[in-house]
């Protein structure tokens, strides 16, 4: 069942868990580790240590955050994969690390190796420095159709969210662009700030504290209506520039945290019941509000489902964009994106029941 657990429900759920404590107080017996796949100071890894932060405030546990970014995710996703099945190696992830497979570096699928947990959804960003020629959306169209290739964007890893992102937007636009692969969401934000490229790629939660500050320009977001900052800044949609694109544009990127499956089912249950009340908590639901992230929480199937459909749905326009080494649906034993409804779920699917 999706569970959007409302902000009253936290301390219903707090003391939910501190009573079901005792009962398994032999786990944790040492500090867990959350392996986040992309590097410090990004969206991604901000979230998920706001998170393990309010996890550890709600249950005690000593969590340790860890950065092993790089392959769009699969660095991370590896490691935990191969560490003990036993609950103290957590994946904190985005996207529940579609981008590994459909990379063609990764092996694992999400609905056979993983218990993944929704937490947020983001929104994707385009945005310039002060003094950059192209002061709008109708400026990069027409600098990238005069110079095809030549605009430069940054984003947060070849094959990454923000890459998939500017990729759709592009070529909804009718243009071409260079995309420059950085680290993180931050990393390609700064990049734009220091007029390392022409255009800052990321998200709205990495550039809106710039665009509060005028340090950066906003030229367009990937949300369906116009945002206006505290300080009064707009940041336009970009169905103000391309409406025929309204209801067409994928998910946006999602912030969650993942569990082997293999992990016994009591371990998983207390992961998920803090997970749920830190997500819940006044630090987490304020974060989230102070960076437009849109509190989403899926567990059990309907997290299982909605992993492997934006799975699909990746393959489906990578195969259709031509990112290089990127591995269509049919290589991945996925349907084509609008044709999920009628394959899912997979005979190889087996749900958990906590």
């Amino acid at each position: 069942m999706r569970k959007l657990i409302p902000v009253t429900a936290s301390a219903a759920l707090v003391a939910s868990f501190l009573t079901a404590m005792p009962a398994a107080a032999q786990w944790p017996e040492r500090p867990i580790t959350l392996v986040v796949m992309y590097a410090p100071g990004g969206g991604t890894d901000r979230v998920l240590r706001t998170l393990a932060g309010e996890m550890s405030s709600v249950t005690g546990w000593r969590i340790n955050v860890v950065n092993r970014p790089g392959a769009a995710g699969t660095l991370a996703t590896n490691f935990v994969l191969n560490r003990p099945n036993d609950g103290y190696t957590l994946l904190g992830s985005s996207s529940f690390g579609k981008f590994a497979r459909v990379s063609g570096n990764g092996q694992s699928k999400s609905w056979r190796d993983w218990y993944f947990m929704q937490a947020a959804t983001n929104l994707a960003s385009w945005s310039v420095r002060p003094d950059s020629p192209y002061q709008t959306f109708a400026d990069v169209l027409a600098a990238a159709k005069a110079n095809p290739g030549e605009i430069t964007i940054s984003t947060s890893g070849s094959g990454g969210l923000w890459h998939e992102m500017a990729a759709i937007v592009a070529k909804a636009a009718g243009i071409e662009l260079k995309y420059v692969p950085y680290g993180s969401g931050q990393a390609a934000t700064l990049a734009g700030l220091n007029a390392e490229v022409h255009i800052a790629g990321g998200g709205v939660h990495e550039h809106i504290q710039f665009v509060d500050s005028g340090d950066l320009v906003p030229l367009q977001q990937t949300g369906p209506i116009d945002i206006i900052t505290e300080n009064g800044k707009l940041m336009p949609s970009l169905v103000n520039f391309l409406p025929e694109i309204r209801g067409q544009l994928p998910p946006n990127g999602t912030y969650d945290m993942g569990i082997r499956r293999d992990t016994p089912i009591e371990i998983i249950r207390q992961v998920e019941e803090a997970f749920l009340a830190a997500v819940n908590s006044t630090v987490f639901t304020t974060m989230a509000e102070q960076q437009r992230l849109l509190i989403d929480v899926l567990v059990g199937e309907e997290a299982d489902r909605r992993a492997a459909e934006l799975e699909a749905i990746t393959a489906t326009m990578f195969q259709e964009l031509g990112i290089p080494g990127a591995k269509g649906p049919e290589e991945l034993g996925l349907p084509e994106a609008n044709t999920f409804e009628i394959w899912w779920p997979p005979e190889d699917y087996v749900p958990l029941s906590l």
